[in-house]
């Protein structure tokens, strides 16, 4: 019997753990197809350490379905509205009737899958479209049936409905009857050849080794340990889970195992509540469109007064604005394409609220360089740290690097590590260097005094509140 299934991979670059897969093989023999849209990547400030692990991981992916004797097609296009048309073709060559896939909710991915269902449906060929690829992937709804704004009632809700609705992983596909040869070689392109493969192997079976050494050695410490950066804390499976590596099924089925094998509640996992701040931000990027258009979720923000600072941001982005802790998160960004959670919002407030520039520059700039960056967090923490956003902080809350730097990293092991000009200063003098120490170890000076800074930003806000009243 011919294949006539078809699954499109997106941002789930798995073949376990995928309801579209298995309820697909439900029916009968299938096929895979991933679109390559490079174009719109780029267009979206996706890094090229992300979409080198995207295509490293297609390229381990298409050897596992070769394996399987699953047909897995890969279609070189360069932007989204490439999709419809691309797939019609290949289902008309394949003669393959039906098209499944899970969906996404960003405005040009929601988009993209609306075009691809209306123009393959226009030419016969069915399209069963499947829940976004989340934890909990129905809508998590407050009880005026609307989306929550704010994130404890949320989470509050979302695990209830976790918790009646515990799914086990899907399993791999069974092994097919009808295999082919490995269709024309596919061939990572030169330029995209480099990032940080000792960090994050595309190895499906190091993925998985590497979920369960964290749930089993370090997850029950997460809240105690997390936001020590230089201390190996944290899963580093956020590259993985943004190109869904991994799924959300089996990182559940992890944290509850190892959560049994300490008697804990596994409902009181907080690298659970760190996931669910994920759906949460994906859900509203669902709800409210705007958010995918560079809009902040508070509109009156939009009245912000930012400074276009271009030395500042300048200084920001390569790690020179004379704060250390600022300056080492921005270049373990630039070296890795990966910054520790707690960074990233010390980053995030230096530039929004002390150099009070507009967010959406190092959204971007994040966007740009992280291996993990997924629009919807990316846009959530962003927008968080600039108190435009839903249930954000607020706008009196300014992260105090130094005080940051003092409690997070008192040994400045951090900060050597990527200051290297730094590594002979004593840990009391390493948080805020006097200026005899800078100029001997050739440190700037820091580019704003936090003082007067941070009072010009609350002003800021505080005349746009007084404004708005």
């Amino acid at each position: 019997m011919a294949i006539t299934q078809l699954v499109w991979l997106r941002n789930d670059l798995r073949l376990d753990d995928h309801p579209a897969i298995a309820q697909a093989q439900q029916q009968g023999e299938m096929a895979v197809v991933v679109c390559l849209t490079p174009e719109q990547w780029d267009e979206h400030h996706e890094s090229p350490a992300k979409d080198s692990l995207r295509l490293k991981l297609i390229q381990t992916l298409r050897q596992q379905a070769h394996e399987l004797n699953i047909p897995f097609h890969v279609l070189p296009l360069r932007r989204f509205s490439d999709c419809p048309n691309a797939l019609l073709t290949l289902c008309q060559e394949q003669n393959y009737q039906q098209v499944w896939w899970q969906n996404e909710l960003p405005v040009h991915e929601a988009q993209r899958d609306d075009n691809t269902e209306n123009h393959l449906r226009e030419h016969n060929i069915e399209c069963q479209r499947f829940a976004p690829d989340l934890i909990v992937s129905q809508p998590v709804l407050n009880q005026q049936g609307q989306p929550f704004k704010v994130f404890t009632p949320f989470y509050k809700r979302w695990l209830a409905t976790l918790s009646a609705n515990v799914q086990s992983p899907y399993d791999l596909p069974n092994k097919q009857t009808q295999g082919e040869a490995l269709p024309n070689e596919f061939v990572i392109p030169s330029e995209q050849s480099s990032y940080r493969e000792d960090l994050w192997p595309a190895d499906y079976q190091a993925i998985r080794e590497k979920l369960w050494h964290f749930c089993h050695t370090k997850e029950a410490l997460y809240d105690e340990l997390r936001d020590f950066p230089a201390k190996p804390n944290t899963s580093l499976l956020s590259p993985y889970l943004a190109l869904g590596a991994i799924g959300p099924r089996a990182c559940l089925e992890a944290i509850i195992y190892s959560a049994s094998q300490d008697n804990r509640d596994w409902h009181a996992s907080v690298w659970l509540k760190e996931l669910a701040w994920r759906d949460f931000y994906k859900q509203l990027m669902g709800f409210f469109p705007d958010l995918s258009k560079s809009l902040p979720f508070k509109p009156e923000t939009m009245n912000v007064i930012w400074n276009n600072n271009e030395a500042g941001f300048k200084a920001w982005c390569e790690g020179n604005t004379g704060f250390p802790i600022v300056d080492a998160a921005m270049r373990q960004l630039n070296q890795t394409g990966w910054m520790h959670n707690r960074l990233r919002m010390i980053a995030a407030s230096f530039l929004t609220k002390l150099l009070l520039i507009d967010w959406r520059k190092g959204e971007a700039y994040f966007m740009s360089k992280l291996i993990d960056g997924e629009f919807a967090a990316n846009n959530g923490g962003w927008q968080w740290s600039a108190s435009t956003g839903c249930d954000a902080a607020p706008y009196f809350r300014v992260f105090n690097p130094t005080r940051q730097s003092e409690r997070f990293d008192p040994d400045g092991t951090f900060i050597k590590k990527f200051i290297p000009e730094l590594k002979s200063i004593p840990a009391k003098n390493i948080h805020n260097p006097s200026s005899a120490i800078r100029d001997q170890c050739d440190y700037p000076e820091p580019v704003i005094d936090y003082k007067l800074a941070r009072q010009h930003a609350i002003a800021a806000f505080e005349n746009l509140k007084k404004e708005n009243e």
